[in-house]
């Protein structure tokens, strides 16, 4: 088939490879180059790069709204557009463009956590599973009715940055799958919606009188970006990866190997990175580091 790929972040990049191996990608719609680097000049995306790679054509509009633009977009005469993580809303004259509409690959069980970060949602929220689904793309902010979806398992100690490997190889295997069958949908039911916000910086920093439970689901939904923090030895330290382990003291206190007390429970902090520095394993951050005074 001709398909249009949109899609920006890393996120995307495997199932622009997926579909470029079996069908002619005609063009891709990516973000524009944003300032980057200690010069700030300005860089592509990881989708942009890698269409540049494949020797694909590239688009970056910053709006979708003309005329012009649709025009533009149906000028490529597609039969689909496979859009992942794009980042623009996409007008109703772009999404009846392409002969079979627009497919989206999203990264939760529909109609839980619909928007804009729905990985980073469902570890916060202790959710035993997460999946992928491939929609058909409506008006609507996920509410379009789904053509494949696969459950999986969100492991005990994976953070947001696993997971988020994982969804992503699973999402491009199936849209695969989803363009060699006949693009039957089945609209989403009524109940079960929630929303996945965009996660806020305010969110990020650690409150050790809460359970160790929803201290861990806090490390490891914000790891790497924008990463969960605390002030420790007069600086700010992030906290990358945890486990909840038994444990018993003053919220905040360190109990020794890095583990570190909360309101009940503890956990065991595995990976950790002070301010200007790579992130270190417990033995390597507490070589010469001052952890006397508790955790804020």
């Amino acid at each position: 088939m001709r398909v249009i790929f949109m899609g920006t972040p890393e996120f995307s990049v495997a199932a622009l490879e997926a579909v470029h191996a079996v069908h002619e990608v005609v063009c891709v719609y990516t973000q524009p180059p944003r300032p980057a680097g200690r010069g700030k000049q300005p860089r592509p995306g990881p989708v942009h790069a890698r269409a540049l790679d494949l020797g694909l054509e590239v688009r970056h509009p910053t709006s979708l709204k003309s005329p012009e633009a649709w025009a533009e977009f149906a000028a490529w005469d597609a039969d689909v557009a496979v859009v992942v993580a794009y980042g623009l809303i996409l007008p109703q004259a772009v999404l009846d463009a392409p002969r079979l509409g627009c497919l989206n690959i999203h990264a939760s069980l529909l109609p839980r956590w619909r928007g804009a970060a729905p990985i980073h949602r469902a570890i916060l929220a202790g959710d035993a599973e997460t999946g992928i689904c491939i929609m058909q793309m409506d008006a609507g902010l996920d509410t379009g009715p789904v053509i494949l979806r696969e459950a999986t398992p969100i492991g005990a100690e994976e953070t947001t940055a696993q997971l988020h490997d994982r969804l992503s190889d699973m999402g491009a295997r199936m849209i695969v799958t989803a363009l060699a069958g006949d693009l039957a949908a089945t609209p989403q039911p009524a109940d079960g919606v929630t929303y996945a916000a965009k996660i806020d910086k305010a969110e990020a920093r650690i409150d050790w009188t809460r359970p160790a439970v929803e201290v861990d689901r806090q490390i490891r939904a914000l790891s790497p970006f924008p990463g969960a923090w605390a002030m420790a030895g007069g600086e700010r330290v992030k906290m990358l990866a945890s486990r909840v382990v038994p444990g018993d003291g003053p919220p905040g206190v360190h109990l020794g190997d890095l583990v570190i007390a909360c309101g009940t429970g503890a956990v065991a902090i595995s990976s950790a990175q002070r301010e200007g520095k790579r992130p270190q394993t417990p033995s390597d951050l507490l070589r010469g580091f001052d952890l006397r005074v508790p955790l804020t």
